[in-house]
C-alpha cells in the first residue's frame, strides 16, 4: 500500500497459520479467530499478511529477536524475505539475545536509534 511512507514491523506476524503453529501461546489466536486454524481456517487466511505480499510497496524495518518465544524469529525472517524478493526498501534488525522485548540498555539504544532514524529516512522524503 502507499498509505503510509514508511512501516516498522517490530516481532511480527506474518503466516497466521504457521504461526500457531510455532508459539508457546494459543489462547489469543484462538480467542481472536474462533478456534484453531484446522477448525477455522478462513479467518487465519483473512489476517496472514503472507496473503498480501504482492501488495507491499511501503519501506518496511522489520525487527525480531532470536529468543521470542511468542512469535518465533522464522515469522521476522519469512517477512524480511518477502520484501527483499518483492524489492520493498527493507531492513532487518536483529537480535540474537532477546526476547519478545527488548531489554539489554546496549540493544535498546540500539532499538530506537534503527527505528528513529528508519522513520527519519522515509518521512522526510518527498
Amino acid at each position: 500500500t502507499d498509505r503510509f511512507k514508511a512501516l516498522v514491523c517490530h516481532d511480527g506476524v506474518f503466516d497466521q497459520r504457521m504461526m500457531y503453529y510455532t508459539t508457546e501461546e494459543l489462547w489469543f489466536p484462538e480467542w481472536e479467530f474462533n478456534g484453531p486454524p484446522f477448525e477455522n481456517p478462513t479467518l487465519y487466511e483473512k489476517w496472514s499478511p503472507s496473503n498480501f505480499v504482492g501488495n507491499f510497496r511501503t519501506p518496511t524495518l522489520v525487527i525480531h529477536g532470536e529468543k521470542d518465544f511468542r512469535v518465533p524469529v522464522t515469522q521476522g525472517l519469512a517477512m524480511f524475505t518477502a520484501l527483499q524478493r518483492k524489492g520493498v526498501p527493507s531492513k532487518l534488525l536483529y537480535f540474537p539475545d532477546e526476547d519478545h522485548f527488548v531489554q539489554k540498555p546496549q540493544n535498546s539504544r540500539l532499538w530506537w536509534h534503527t527505528v528513529l532514524d528508519w522513520i527519519g529516512t522515509w518521512v522526510n522524503k518527498p
